[in-house]
C-alpha cells in the first residue's frame, strides 16, 4: 500500500514538474518517442522478425521427433485361413485315420498272402485301435500348438518412434528462406526507423505551431494594450471636445476586434499544447510551457539554415538516399522478391535429406509375434526429384520474377521523388530565410512608423485614423515576422525529414 502511495506521489511530482519547468524541443521528442505507441508496435514487429530468423536458421540442423501411439482393433490378423486352422487343431485325428486305413490295408493284405493268420490280424488292429486314440489326442495337440503359434494377436498394438532427419541439399530453399527471414528483419528495423522519423516530424511540427500562436497570443495582447491606451486617450479627447464621437466608435470597434482576436489565439494556443501533450503522452489538460516562447528569436540562426541546407543540397548522392527508411523498404522489397524467386525455384530441384531412428513396437514381428517391445534401428538417405508438373515451376518463377521488376520500378520511382523532394525544401529553406530577413526589416519600419504616429497623434498633426492603420501595420508586420521564422524551423525540419537525418 505504501508502495503504491509512493508511486502516485511521484507520478503526480512528475506531471507537476512538467507543468513548471519548461518542456524543450529535445524533450518532447523524448517523450514522444517514449509513448507513441505506433513506435513500440514497430519495435515488438522488430522482435518478431529476430525470432523469426533465429527459426529459419534451425533448418540447417537435425531435427528429432517423436511418435508414440496406441490402437485397438475389433478383429486381429490372421497369417492362416479358416480351413488351415481346422486342419491343424485335428491333426493328430486325421494323421491316425490314414495310418489306421493303410494299416487294415496291410494286414488284409498279409492275411491274404497267408503271412498271418485272421487272429493275428485281429489282434493287431485291436492293439493299433487302443493306441490309436491317445496319439491322435497327442498330434491333436501338437496340430494346436502350431495353429496357436500362428497366432497375431494385433488388436491391441502399442508402437513408439525417434526419427532424425537431417537436410543434405533441398535445392537452395533453406540458404534463400534465412536470406528471406533477415531481409525481413531489416525490413522491421527500418520500418521502426520510419515510424520514429514521423513522429519526431509531428512532434517538431506541433512544437513550432505552439511556438508560434503562443508569441501570436502574447502580439494579441500588445496589440489589444495598444488600441485601449489609444482608446483612452481618444475618449479623453471626446470629453474635451478635440474628437468626435465617431472617432470614438471607430476606437471601440478595434477594442473589440482585439479582444476577439486575443480569445481566438488563446483557443488555438490551448488546442496546440493539447496535441502537444497527446504527442508526447502528458495528460491533455497539463500546464506545460515551453522553452522557445518568450525567446524564440533567439532560437533561430537563420545564416546556418542556409549553410545547412547548401550543404545537403552539395551532398546529394546515391548514400542520401540510404538514409531515407522509404527507400530502405523498398529495397527490402526488392532483396525479399528475389529470395521468393530462389525459394520457389528450390521447390522444384531434387532434395535429399539423411534420416535415422529407432522403432518400438509390442506385438512385435521380430521373432515370431510376440507380446513384448522390441526395438529396431534404422538409417537412410531420402530424395525426392520432381519429375513433371506440367511447367507450374517455370510459371511461378516468372511470376515472381515480374514481382522483382515492379519493385525495382517502384524504388526508382521513389528515388526520384525523393531528389525532387529534397530540392523543394531546400528552396523552402532558403525562402523561408529570405522572408524572415525581410519580416525582421519591415518590422524595424513598422516599429518607426508607430512611434512616429503616436508622437505625431500627440502634437496634433496625425489623425486616428492614421494611429490605427500604424498599429495594424506594426501588428501585420509582428505576425509575418513570427510566421517567418517559424517557417524557417519547419523548412528545416522538412528538409530534414525529406534527407532522413530526423
Amino acid at each position: 500500500m505504501a508502495k503504491c502511495f509512493f508511486l502516485c506521489l511521484f507520478a503526480g511530482f512528475t506531471i507537476t514538474a512538467y507543468g513548471q519547468a519548461p518542456l524543450t524541443l529535445e524533450r518532447c521528442r523524448e517523450l514522444a518517442l517514449s509513448n507513441n505507441k505506433q513506435l513500440t508496435a514497430s519495435k515488438l514487429s522488430e522482435d518478431i522478425a529476430l525470432n523469426a530468423r533465429k527459426a529459419a536458421k534451425t533448418k540447417y540442423l537435425p531435427h528429432v521427433n517423436g511418435l508414440a501411439g496406441y490402437e485397438f482393433f475389433s478383429r486381429e490378423v490372421s497369417v492362416l485361413n479358416k480351413d488351415q486352422k481346422w486342419a491343424l487343431s485335428h491333426l493328430g485325428t486325421n494323421a491316425m485315420g490314414k495310418v489306421s486305413g493303410t494299416v487294415s490295408e496291410v494286414l488284409t493284405s498279409m492275411v491274404q498272402q497267408q503271412l498271418i493268420t485272421p487272429e493275428m490280424a485281429h489282434n493287431i488292429g485291436t492293439i493299433m485301435e487302443k493306441m490309436g486314440t491317445p496319439l491322435a489326442q497327442k498330434g491333436n495337440d501338437i496340430g494346436n500348438a502350431i495353429r496357436d503359434a500362428f497366432r497375431t494377436d494385433t488388436r491391441n498394438i502399442f508402437a513408439a518412434s525417434i526419427m532424425v532427419t537431417q537436410p543434405l541439399y533441398m535445392g537452395g530453399g533453406i540458404t534463400a528462406a534465412n536470406e528471406m527471414a533477415r531481409i525481413n528483419q531489416e525490413l522491421a528495423h527500418n520500418a521502426v526507423d520510419q515510424t520514429r522519423q514521423s513522429t519526431l516530424y509531428s512532434i517538431d511540427n506541433a512544437y513550432w505551431l505552439a511556438v508560434s500562436l503562443k508569441n501570436k497570443e502574447v502580439l494579441a495582447k500588445q496589440y489589444l494594450e495598444l488600441v485601449q491606451k489609444l482608446n483612452t486617450d481618444v475618449h479623453k479627447l471626446i470629453r474635451e471636445g478635440v474628437a468626435t464621437r465617431a472617432d470614438g466608435l471607430k476606437v471601440d470597434v478595434a477594442v473589440n476586434n482585439a479582444e476577439m482576436s486575443v480569445t481566438q489565439v488563446e483557443d488555438g494556443v490551448s488546442l496546440a499544447k493539447m496535441l502537444l501533450c497527446q504527442l508526447c503522452g502528458l495528460p491533455l489538460d497539463s500546464n506545460i510551457t515551453l522553452a522557445d516562447e518568450q525567446h524564440l528569436n533567439n532560437t533561430l540562426s537563420l545564416d546556418d539554415a542556409e549553410m545547412s541546407a547548401d550543404q545537403y543540397a552539395a551532398n546529394m548522392s546515391d548514400s542520401l538516399y540510404s538514409d531515407r527508411p522509404e527507400v530502405r523498404l523498398l529495397e527490402n522489397a526488392v532483396d525479399l522478391s528475389t529470395q521468393a524467386t530462389k525459394l520457389t525455384r528450390a521447390l522444384y530441384r531434387p532434395h535429399v535429406a539423411l534420416t535415422g531412428g529407432v522403432l518400438v513396437s509390442n506385438p512385435n514381428t521380430f521373432n515370431g509375434f510376440e507380446r513384448k517391445f522390441k526395438e529396431v534401428w534404422n538409417i537412410g538417405v531420402l530424395v525426392q526429384v520432381p519429375i513433371w508438373s506440367w511447367r507450374e515451376g517455370h510459371y511461378k518463377i516468372n511470376a515472381t520474377k515480374t514481382a522483382t521488376s515492379i519493385a525495382q520500378l517502384e524504388l526508382q520511382d521513389l528515388r526520384e521523388k525523393i531528389a525532387l523532394q529534397v530540392e523543394q525544401y531546400r528552396f523552402k529553406v532558403k525562402e523561408a530565410q529570405k522572408k524572415a530577413t525581410m519580416a525582421r526589416k519591415n518590422m524595424a519600419s513598422a516599429e518607426e512608423n508607430l512611434r512616429c504616429a503616436n508622437v505625431g497623434f500627440r502634437e496634433g498633426v496625425m489623425t486616428i485614423t492614421e494611429v490605427m492603420e500604424a498599429q495594424t501595420a506594426w501588428q501585420k508586420a509582428q505576425t509575418q515576422k513570427i510566421d517567418a521564422e517559424i517557417d524557417v524551423k519547419l523548412s528545416e525540419v522538412g528538409l530534414r525529414k525529406a534527407l532522413g537525418k530526423l
